[in-house]
C-alpha cells in the first residue's frame, strides 16, 4: 500500500555566484514497511529531498503525500504527525541535561509505557540506559535511542540522515540489525540518506540514485547493485567495495 509519494519535486537557491538547483523534479514511492535509500556523492542534493519530504523546507514546486493526502504546503510541522526525523549526530538531538527516559517520553506523551520497554529491548538496549543522560551512554546506544525515540512517538516513517556516518564499521553493523529487528516487530517504513551504497544493500529494498540534484537511476536495491545502468551509479559501487577491503 502506497504510504509517502513525492512527485516533481524542485529546490532552487539563489546565491552571489546565482541560482543553484538542489533538487531538479524528483519523484519517488516509498509503500509500507519499506526502506528506501538516497545515495549520492556530497552536494548531489540527497540531505535536500529529506528536508523537503520532512516539512522542514517547502518545494519551490512538485506535490507530497501521505496516504493518498497531500501535505506539500501544510503548516510547519504538520509532517510530524506521521515522520521524525533521526539525525547523524545523536547527541545533539538531545537534551544534555535531561534523562532519556524523559526525552523519550516528551515525544510519546500519552503512549503506552510497556511500548517504550518493548522498544528498548528490540534494540538491544539496557533499561538503565533511560535513567542516563545523553553523555553517558556510546555513540551507537545514543544513535539507537533516537531510533526507539522517533518509534515511540508513533511515527510511521523515519527519516534518516547519515545516521551511520559518524560511527565505525561494527557499530554501523549493529544499527542496521537493530532497524532489521525494529522492523520485524513493529511497522514502520524509513528513508536513509547516504553516501555508503553498499551498507544501504544490507538495509533497503528500494534506491534513488542522485546526482547534481537529479534522480538519475531509481528502482530496486539489488538489481541496481547487480547491474547498474549508469556510470555515476557503477563508480559508488566500487568506491564502496574498495572502502571495504
Amino acid at each position: 500500500m502506497e504510504l509517502l509519494k513525492g512527485a516533481g519535486l524542485r529546490k532552487e537557491y539563489s546565491n552571489k555566484a546565482g541560482k543553484m538547483i538542489a533538487v531538479n523534479d524528483v519523484s519517488f514511492l516509498l509503500k509500507e514497511n519499506e526502506f528506501m535509500a538516497i545515495v549520492g556523492e556530497s552536494g548531489s542534493g540527497k540531505s535536500t529531498l529529506l528536508r523537503l519530504v520532512a516539512g522542514l523546507e517547502k518545494p519551490d514546486s512538485g506535490n507530497l503525500f501521505y496516504k493518498g493526502t497531500e501535505y506539500t504546503n501544510e503548516r510547519c510541522g504538520y509532517a510530524g504527525q506521521f515522520l521524525q526525523m533521526v539525525f547523524q549526530d545523536a547527541y545533539k538531538s538531545f537534551d544534555p541535561k535531561m534523562r532519556m527516559i524523559d526525552s523519550v517520553k516528551e515525544c510519546g506523551s500519552g503512549k503506552d509505557v510497556n511500548d517504550l520497554h518493548r522498544l528498548i529491548e528490540a534494540a538491544g538496549l539496557k533499561e538503565e540506559l533511560l535513567y542516563k543522560r545523553p553523555r553517558e551512554l556510546s555513540g551507537g546506544e545514543c544513535q539507537r535511542m533516537s531510533i526507539v525515540r522517533a518509534l515511540y512517538s508513533g511515527a510511521r516513517i523515519l527519516l534518516c540522515d547519515e545516521i551511520t556516518s559518524a560511527l565505525d564499521v561494527s557499530t554501523q553493523a549493529q544499527i542496521v540489525r537493530v532497524l532489521k529487528e525494529l522492523r520485524s516487530k513493529k511497522d514502520f517504513a524509513a528513508i536513509f540518506v547516504s553516501h555508503d551504497i553498499a551498507l544501504m544493500g544490507m538495509l533497503c529494498e528500494k534506491i534513488i540514485v542522485m546526482k547534481d540534484g537529479c534522480c538519475i537511476e531509481s528502482g530496486d536495491m539489488k538489481e541496481i547493485i547487480e547491474s547498474p545502468s549508469m556510470e555515476y551509479t557503477k563508480q559508488l559501487i566500487e568506491s564502496a567495495k574498495k572502502q571495504s577491503l
